[in-house]
């Protein structure tokens, strides 16, 4: 089954590492979600997140199960989603993303350490007054695990 994502290759050198992803989120890990942008144009961008054993949320989610929180999830979709919107501004450094709405968020099956999730986020519509309106689907493989309509907005600082 042909996928919006099926064309990346994760061993194919990032457009963003995680260092350069830091240029433009504020978030730090154990907070930052997002190890790699693989693809992005003025509408799209597609982003990954190697769940590992080594993430702290796992040491009291399920420790006998360990399954990624689906709000989790959500917030790695919406750093993703982050990137594309601070790149429509010539200094992202100056600007900071907020989370104003989540709807229609369905979770498909368990993400666990090992997985790798490779997000897809795409406008819904264009980009007004900063505030942006997002649909992001999350895969491990071909398969859809994660499902969500954002709305954020980015302010100067």
């Amino acid at each position: 089954m042909e996928t919006p994502v099926s064309h990346i290759n994760l061993s194919d050198k990032p457009l963003f590492s995680v260092e350069e992803i830091q240029r433009f989120l504020p978030h730090r890990p154990p907070f930052l979600f997002v190890d790699k942008i693989m693809e992005m144009t003025d509408e799209h961008i597609i982003g990954v997140k190697n769940v590992t054993m080594n993430e702290p949320f796992f040491v009291g989610h399920f420790p006998k199960e360990p399954v990624m929180p689906g709000v989790i999830q959500i917030e790695a979709m919406a750093q993703v989603g982050g990137v594309l919107i601070l790149n429509t501004v010539p200094d992202p450094e100056n600007y900071i993303t907020y989370f104003m709405k989540i709807s229609e968020a369905k979770f498909r099956k368990k993400v666990v350490p090992g997985d790798t999730l490779v997000f897809h986020l795409y406008l819904a519509a264009p980009i007004r007054r900063g505030i942006s309106q997002m649909i992001g689907k999350a895969y491990v493989g071909d398969n859809i695990v994660a499902e969500a309509e954002m709305m954020a907005q980015i302010v100067k600082k």
